[in-house]
This record gives structure tokens, C-alpha cells and sequence, in this order.
């Protein structure tokens, strides 16, 4: 059954398997941004998402970086937004004051920082260009675009000066423009229509990276009195960073007029003048264009790479079901010099560039289809990098000394280390480095099986390199049209396996394999083989074969490249064995949350391999104190079950990690699996992919549970209630109007005086 068959099937099976629990997993974040920061740096950032009511921490994987809440923005009612406006109106009168209790909150109250070039220290000062938009260097006398004599900035007139030295305002006026600035940035952040409603809660937050932090990729959470949100990728950089200002949230585009939802930015915000090396992080709306200009001179390797889908993997309303970014480069006289939008089979582009003469260059970046909503993040980095494009071989057993020979771009004086010694079978991420800066992560496999070589010239029956079973074979395609073809002894009846890893650990080989007799008789052939365990992975151009043998004799397993490309750089690793059988785990959500006294569930799918159906025991390793569960059991050929835990505790004050394994005897073996903590993601209207995460937090949390209040309202004057008023309301009206003022009045949005008076007002129109 092809890719295209099996990835619906096993999205019908998520959706009807864990229904339940994902109701369950309410917490959300769509984006965040910017998605990641330099080493040794304080920045702020903003998450989108829903069901973050009482968000009481943001929290990074692995050490190093550290995170501070300082703001949660949830979506305001039309009633509320009402009063707001009532009140942002009163507060602009003269004559309005406010209490002692709001000057002191006021005072102490820490607005959400602000997201923008200024923030960035790799940002330079520019002169915006009246005619086109363009930003010039501070010092430029003329547009490098069109020409136009460019207007240093003036010094403030007289006037502005003395207005600067004007009298300070009392701790009173300072506090109620406070307020009115809180009730501005409220009005300013909401949107009634918008594009994607899953993403229009805001989390404000503060980051702080070590200066000896690992750079890579890390995740970050939401953490809610109520629960865990899903996880976003983040990024610890090692380059000076620039961050445009945040994207509103984007408005719902109407059928033909979608140009009335786009965004409307000053051209100073379309383009950025900045210094490299250097890390962009923007956001890109419907129909834009991001531009950033630079300085480079001749002879510098430039590696010019984007993430925007691995920060955002699936989008699931749109073809092809990722942010699709496109990269261009520009001299300084608008002709293109380079161009990408993948590398590989890898959606986000790389650009290497040899610059060739000194000069400004310009870097764009836009979305594919020009499409774009708050979501559509990127990260574009541009240096003079380490940058490692293959390796070779692509794996090794596990235990044994490798020597690995890596490819690339500014690899001079770099090294690249295998996994450590200790190291289990699987897949580890390992770079090139040379004491200062880290390149990209590259996948090297290790495994339990002997291994060997491709030995040249083997791309014919009769010159087919002799291997005994079971082996793993590492090898490349060295010309176009190459097939390797291994020669194996087989016996009637007996089944060998013949799989390939290629695109798996980051080749671009596109295998086709064959197994034929000696006759020359094809016995069974295999182009791509769909594999659920590999995340992130939409290309599965890996091909498999399990095959029993009609008689004894001699048997061939001929391996090619499907386009007939080849290269140092298209590497396989092909394993020829009897069927090993096994499985691999995947459990959903990546996180538990339990009310108190309580009890949650995950679904833990099994992916089955080389023919193993038989039952797997499931259940939690090393539980902490005040959590159990009996465990279950995924029958012979099932593929999915339900794993239920309970817990003793009311409440626990920070998530705990947990730790679901799986056991099955295999033969005379007894195999123990780790399932990894995944989560259930839409691609274009239909595919969905089990994407794995770091880690399995658990939170217990009082189901109950409101948030403390901070502000005592005084005692309604006679003033304040109105002399005569219809009764209109009924009681429940009345409650849920006193709720919302409450609630406003608590987030200080409301002085004494104005929520007091329409707190009289709704009373006064209950129906007796």
C-alpha cells in the first residue's frame, strides 16, 4: 500500500482512538515569537494560542535557557470591549482621577516589552527613503535603490526641547495615562474576525539564555493552572539577532476582497538594514515581501539559511501543509544572484554564496503562495557559518570506532565527532565544530549488526559483491544511473528483508530496490515505503522489501537511484537480514493533565516491524509518588490502545516528567521500547503525522481553581446608583454583567468610581 493510502487510514485511527483524551488536552499554542534568541542575551517574546486562561509559566527544554511569564492576554467580550471604550473615554477627561491603589499598581505594573528592530543589537541605524522605501545606511547621501538625495535627521526644534524639560506630572497623572496606555494595548491586540481563532490568546513572555547554552533546537511550552499546552520548536542561536515588530493578528480574508485583510505597515517596517553575521526573525502576512539589506565584501562564503517550516511543521487548511518560504538575493543594482526555496528535500531553503565583489546586498524572503498569518515564522541566518551538507557513512554499530567523512561549506578547522561510545542504537544528531561556532545537526544511525562497505564495480549480477547475512551495507550512488547489487545465498522458504535508510538520515538518494532470482526473474521490487515513526518526515523515499525465497540458490538485491542522480553526497545505508522483528512507540498527546484526586489517559500506537504482531505489555517507568496505573496491553496485530493514569494528589506546583515503555517477548528476547511522546498534527485538509516531542509532562491542578483577587472595590456611594431605571434584566443577565465588570475591574481595566457606577447601574435594572 502506498504513502498515499496509508497516511488517511492512520489519521482515522488517531482521531477515533483518542477523541477523548485530546478534549482532555485543551492548551494550544500556534506560534511563537520570535522562536528562538542568541546565547547570552534577555529578550522578549509572544506565544499565540487558546485555552491559556490562567497561564502561570512558560518553560524551555533543556538547560541553559530560562523563561519569566509576564502578561496573558485573553479574548475580550463585545460587552467588555464596550465598557473599555467607556472607560478609555472618561479616563481622557480632564476632570477623571484615580485611586490611591491604581497610582501603586500602576507604578509596579510591567507592560509586555516590545518586539522590534530596536530590540535586536545586530540592527543598524538607517535612513528610510521618502520615494521607495528603502533603508539607506545613517551616513548615505543618495538612495541605493533609486537614487533620490536622502535627509539626515534633524535635531529637535526649541520648542521639542523645552517640552522634554516641561514640569514631571503627579504620580496621579502618571498612573491613569498608565491606564490609559494598558486599555490601548488591549484595543490595539484584538481582532473580532480573525484568520485562525486557535491562535489569538496572547502569552507575553521574557527569555534568558545562558552565554554557554547548547545552540540547537529546544521546545517551549505554556504552562496553565489547568494544564499543558503542546510544544513549539526554539532555537539557541550563536549569531547577533534582529526581530521585526510582532504581526497583529491576522483578520479573516473575505472571498474577493482579500486585499481589506492584509496588513498595512509603513515601508520603513518592510525593509531592514542589518549587520552580518547575523539571525532575522520575522513574520510573514498574506502578499508580503520581507527585505533585509546588508553589507558584504569580496570573498566572503556566506551560508544564507531559513527556518520557517521546522518552526511551524504542518498547517493543516492549506497545499502543500507548511509555510513555504522562498529566498532571493540581490546586488545592489536589483539583479538576482541567488535563489532557493529547498534544500533537498528539506522545505526551507539554503543559499551558499561566494560574495563577488564589495557591496550591498538584498535578501527577501516571502512565502511561496503569498500566503501568511501571525503563524508564518521565520529564522534566517547569514554568515560565515560551518554548514555540513552530507556525511559519509550515514551510520555505524554500535560500540565500534567510525571514521566519517562530512562535506560542506567553512568546514575549515572543524571536527566532527560520532556519537559517544556509550551511545544506543538509533538515531543521533551529531555537527561539525571548531571551538567557536557549532554547524547544522546532521542524523547518524547506529545499529546492532555487522557492517561493511559498497565495493565498485557491482552494477551488474556478475560482478555482484558477495555479503553474508545479516549485514548493513553503507553506500553511495557514484555516477548517474549506478546500481549497486549484492549477491546473497538463500534457501526455499526462508524470508529476507532488504530496507534502505537514506532519506531517513538526511540523504537526497531516492532508492529503488529489486530482488530477483538467478534467472534474472524479478521475486518483488520497491520504490518508497511509508514509515509512521519518522516525524517530520513527508518525503518517504526509503524503500523496503521483505521477500520469501521460492528455492535455494543464488538471489540478488539490486539498489538505485529512482532519478538515477548521483553524488559523494547521495549515501544509503542498506540492510540485508532474516526479518528482525520489533516495534517502535509513539504515545498523544505530549502531555498529561489530571484534575485533582483524578485521572487522565494517552494513546500509545505501536509501529510494527519485519512482520512482529504479537502482544505489547505497556505501562509507566518509576512513577513519581502519588501516581499509578495498572498499565494495558496492545493485542497481537493491534495497533493502538488506551494507557490510563491516576493520582492521589490534589495539586503539584510544576509538571513531572514521565516515562511510558513498552515490553514484548520476540523469540527467545525480551525487547523493552520507550515510547515517544508525540503529537496528533494535520497537513493540508487530510494527511496527519504523529511529530514527536522531548519530553511527557504531567500536572496535576485544582479543577476549581480562580485566579486570587487582587483589588477590594469601596462600598457603592448613593451617588453612584441611578434615581430611576426600567427592570429589564433577569438575575442571570444581571450575574453575568457583574462577572465581566468584576473581571475587567480585576485586570485593572476599571477605576473605582466607573466600575461602582455601572455595577449600581445593572442592579438597579434587575427584575424583582
Amino acid at each position: 500500500m502506498s504513502r498515499f493510502n496509508r497516511l488517511p487510514i492512520l489519521g482515522l485511527v488517531i482521531l477515533v482512538a483518542v477523541a477523548s483524551s485530546v478534549r482532555a488536552q485543551s492548551q494550544y499554542i500556534g506560534f511563537v515569537y520570535p522562536a528562538g534568541g542568541q546565547q547570552d542575551t534577555t529578550f522578549p517574546i509572544r506565544l499565540g494560542g487558546q485555552g491559556l486562561v490562567y497561564a502561570s509559566d512558560v518553560v524551555v527544554s533543556g538547560e541553559g535557557v530560562s523563561a519569566r511569564l509576564v502578561e496573558y492576554y485573553r479574548i475580550l467580550g463585545n460587552q467588555e470591549l464596550g465598557l473599555l471604550a467607556q472607560q478609555l473615554g472618561e479616563l481622557r477627561k480632564k476632570e477623571t482621577t484615580v485611586s490611591d491603589d491604581v497610582v501603586a499598581k500602576m507604578a509596579s505594573y510591567e507592560f509586555p516589552a516590545t518586539i522590534g528592530p530596536d530590540t535586536g543589537p545586530n540592527a543598524v541605524p538607517s535612513i528610510i527613503c521618502p520615494s521607495c522605501g528603502t533603508a539607506n545606511s545613517i551616513d548615505a547621501s543618495f538612495c541605493s535603490k533609486c537614487n533620490t538625495k536622502l535627509e539626515k535627521p534633524k535635531d529637535p526644534k526649541p520648542g521639542e526641547k523645552d517640552a522634554k524639560n516641561a514640569p514631571p506630572k503627579s504620580e496621579k497623572e502618571v498612573a491613569k495615562q498608565k491606564m490609559i496606555e494598558l486599555i490601548q494595548r488591549r484595543f490595539a491586540e484584538d481582532e473580532r474576525t480573525p484568520a485562525v481563532r486557535s491562535q489569538t490568546e496572547l502569552v507575553f513572555a521574557e527569555i534568558t539564555v545562558a552565554p554557554d547554552a547548547k545552540p540547537g533546537r529546544r521546545e517551549i511550552r505554556v504552562i496553565t493552572k489547568r494544564g499543558i499546552s503542546n510544544p513549539l520548536p526554539f532555537y539557541v542561536g550563536q549569531v547577533p539577532e534582529v526581530a521585526r515588530k510582532p504581526m497583529k493578528t491576522m483578520q479573516l480574508p473575505v472571498l474577493g476582497k482579500e486585499y481589506l485583510a492584509q496588513r498595512k505597515r509603513p515601508p520603513a517596517e518592510e525593509e531592514l538594514l542589518v549587520t552580518v553575521p547575523c539571525t532575522m526573525n520575522g513574520q510573514i502576512a498574506a502578499g508580503e515581501v520581507n527585505r533585509y539589506r546588508f553589507q558584504a565584501n569580496k570573498g566572503q562564503r556566506l551560508i544564507i539559511s531559513a527556518k520557517a517550516r521546522a518552526l511551524g511543521p504542518y498547517v493543516p487548511d492549506g497545499v502543500p501543509g507548511w509555510f513555504q518560504a522562498v529566498l532571493k538575493l540581490r546586488d545592489a543594482n536589483g539583479k538576482e544572484m541567488a535563489y532557493n526555496d529547498d534544500f533537498r528535500s528539506d522545505p526551507d531553503p539554503l543559499i551558499y554564496f561566494e560574495v563577488p565583489e564589495d557591496g550591498e546586498y538584498l535578501l527577501t524572503i516571502n512565502e511561496a503562495l503569498f500566503r501568511g498569518r501571525e503563524s508564518f515564522v521565520y529564522r534566517i541566518t547569514v554568515g560565515e557559518l560551518p554548514f555540513v551538507t552530507s556525511i559519509f557513512p550515514l551510520g555505524g554499530r554500535v560500540g565500534e570506532p567510525v571514521k566519517i567523512e562530512m562535506n560542506g561549506w567553512n568546514l575549515e578547522k572543524t571536527t566532527l565527532a560520532p556519537p559517544p561510545k556509550d551511545a544506543k542504537p538509533g538515531h543521533h544528531l551529531i555537527a561539525a565544530t571548531n571551538g567557536k561556532l557549532v554547524s547544522n545537526y546532521v542524523p547518524f544511525a547506529l545499529d546492532t549488526l555487522p557492517e561493511c562497505m559498497d565495493q565498485e564495480s557491482n552494477d551488474e549480477p556478475s560482478k555482484a559483491q558477495k555479503v553474508n547475512l545479516p549485514i548493513i551495507i553503507n553506500g553511495r550512488a557514484d555516477r548517474p544511473g549506478d546500481w549497486d547489487i549484492f549477491e546473497v545465498a538463500g534457501k526455499a522458504g526462508e524470508t529476507i528483508v532488504a530496507e534502505v535508510y537514506a532519506r531517513r538520515l538526511g540523504s537526497p538518494f531516492d532508492s529503488f530496490l529489486k530482488v530477483t532470482g538467478a534467472d534474472g526473474k524479478i521475486l518483488a521490487l520497491n520504490d518508497d515505503h511509508y514509515d509512521a515513526a519518522s516525524g517530520l518526515n513527508t518525503d518517504h523515499a526509503d524503500s523496503y522489501i521483505m521477500v520469501k525465497l521460492p528455492a535455494d540458490g543464488k538471489y540478488f538485491i539490486h539498489l538505485g537511484d529512482t532519478p538515477r542522480r548521483a553524488g559523494k553526497e547521495y549515501a544509503y545505508r542498506l540492510r540485508i537480514s532474516q526479518p528482525q522483528p520489533d516495534f517502535a512507540l509513539r504515545l498523544i498527546p505530549s502531555r498529561i493533565s489530571m484534575p485533582s484526586k483524578g485521572s487522565a489517559a494517552v494513546t500509545v500506537f505501536a509501529i510494527r516491524r519485519d512482520g512482529f504482531d504479537g502482544p505489547i505489555k505497556l505501562g509507566f517507568k518509576d512513577l513519581p509518588q502519588g501516581f499509578e496505573s495498572s498499565g494495558a496491553t496492545l493485542a497481537a496485530k493491534q495497533d493502538a490502545v488506551g494507557l490510563a493514569v491516576k493520582t492521589s494528589l490534589t495539586e503539584i506546583e510544576k509538571p513531572v516528567n514521565l516515562t511510558v515503555v513498552g515490553s514484548a517477548k520476540i523469540g527467545d528476547r525480551e525487547v523493552v521500547q520507550e515510547a515517544a511522546p508525540s503529537e496528533d498534527r494535520m497537513q493540508a485538509f487530510l494527511w496527519r503525522h504523529l511529530l514527536p516531542a522531548e519530553t511527557l509532562p504531567a500536572l496535576v491542578y485544582d479543577p476549581s481553581y480562580q485566579e486570587p483577587a487582587d483589588r477590594i472595590r469601596p462600598p457603592i456611594r448613593d451617588a453612584d446608583r441611578p434615581k430611576d431605571s426600567k427592570r429589564t434584566l433577569r438575575k442571570a443577565e444581571v450575574d453575568g454583567y457583574m462577572r465581566q465588570i468584576e473581571s475587567l475591574y480585576q485586570l485593572w481595566f476599571l477605576t473605582d468610581e466607573f466600575a461602582n457606577r455601572e455595577i449600581a447601574a445593572i442592579e438597579a435594572r434587575l427584575i424583582q
